[in-house]
């Protein structure tokens, strides 16, 4: 796999953190979770190929065992607010002397510096902050957040994830590792680059809501069916638009130009008048295998059964049956391959990895019976 050998210390925290550190896992890494020595339970729901040790951070001999082991690792994922790894004496000026080569990498809300550095907040605050939320929503209501993807997942875990694989690939050439601020309000804001960069265009120029990609064109919306489901219809070009007029049984003649901006809400009301006409099922009949760009709204439930979606692999399912997404993209040579196995317990692989650390069985005895780390036994977890 494309990260076989590279040595992964993720320090346990809410979700980000967890998912960059499971899309590292994906591809190969070696990833090692921090946790809470004595923790009840971990909320930890993408703890996939990875293993678990429970670590007291609040002692000066849990802080020096992390200090080992971040010695012999290749980056360090942190997710807490700025000055949190400072007050514990592992801040990045301390374990990069130890270990140059380290890539360090902070991934927080606001970022490492800023009046709301310190400040709690989730995706809808990182998401507001970065501008983006302001564009997203329907006509005359209030701004709508997409769920906490935008901030948490795609601005946060995988703008940190690209930034350790850009750092991995510039230590080749330095031999050195550096600190990597990912803020989530600015990666929202990164991936909101086309926003900014075409406004002169005049895509944005109408109120949220009333614009060609945010719901307001009739022929980029989605319509509920006959049997109560939807259909996304993403026509934009004259071409495909042609071709969605023909599965409607439209006559172009009827309707308006395609871009009169004034006329849009009243052929959304015709077209919704239309695909209520038939189910899902039947207008996937109808344009399927058309360059219309209709699709059907899958739901959770179908989505793996597709015939697109199996015929690629897209989705997986693990030893417990829970189904997962494959991980993205695919490589040719060196694609992911997703541990299909439990996710660990709370501090399971505590006393092995350490000892494939260096420490003798007699430290790791003392490390235990002092409550600096904690291994329970598994078998009473089933």
């Amino acid at each position: 796999m494309a990260l076989a050998g590279v040595r992964v210390l993720e320090l346990a925290g809410l979700a980000p953190a967890p998912f960059c550190g499971m899309i590292l896992a994906d591809f190969g890494a070696k990833v090692i979770r921090v946790d809470k020595a004595n923790a009840a339970y971990s909320s930890d729901t993408m703890a996939r190929g990875k293993r678990s040790i429970a670590l007291n951070l609040k002692t000066p001999q849990g802080i020096s065992v992390l200090k080992t082991l971040c010695k012999q690792s290749d980056i360090l994922i942190e997710p807490f607010r700025h000055g949190v790894m400072e007050g514990l004496g592992l801040g990045p000026e301390v374990i990069l002397k130890e270990n140059p080569q380290l890539i360090y990498a902070r991934l927080s809300g606001f970022g490492q510096s800023g009046k709301y550095a310190k400040s709690a907040g989730h995706d809808i605050n990182y998401v507001s902050i970065s501008g983006l939320l302001s564009r997203l929503g329907k006509k005359h209501e209030t701004p709508t957040f997409p769920m906490n993807l935008l901030a948490d997942f795609a601005g946060g875990s995988y703008i940190c994830a690209l930034g350790i694989v850009m750092s991995l690939f510039e230590r080749t050439r330095s031999g050195r590792g550096q600190v990597i601020d990912s803020s989530m309000v600015e990666g929202a804001a990164y991936l909101g680059s086309f926003v900014w960069r075409s406004q002169k265009l005049g895509l944005w120029s109408r109120p949220r809501g009333e614009n060609m990609l945010d719901g307001g064109a009739p022929f980029y919306s989605t319509y509920v069916t006959a049997d109560g489901k939807y259909m996304a219809v993403g026509a934009i070009e004259p071409q495909f638009y042609k071709e969605l007029l023909k599965g409607l049984d439209i006559d172009p003649s009827d309707l308006p130009d395609q871009m009169s901006f004034s006329d849009w809400a009243e052929v959304k009301k015709q077209f919704a008048v239309k695909f209520l006409e038939k189910t899902q099922e039947q207008w996937c009949q109808i344009f399927d295998g058309t360059d219309a760009c209709v699709t059907p709204v899958l739901s959770f439930d179908d989505v793996t059964i597709h015939p697109h979606n199996k015929e690629r692999g897209s989705f997986f399912t693990n030893d417990e049956g829970d189904v997962s997404p494959r991980p993205a993209p695919l490589l040719s040579r060196t694609p992911a391959a997703p541990s299909s196995s439990r996710d660990p317990f709370i501090g399971e692989h505590t006393h092995e990895v350490l000892a494939e650390s260096g420490f003798s069985a007699k430290e790791i005895s003392d490390l235990q019976s002092s409550g600096i780390i904690s291994h329970p036994n598994p078998k009473s977890q089933l």
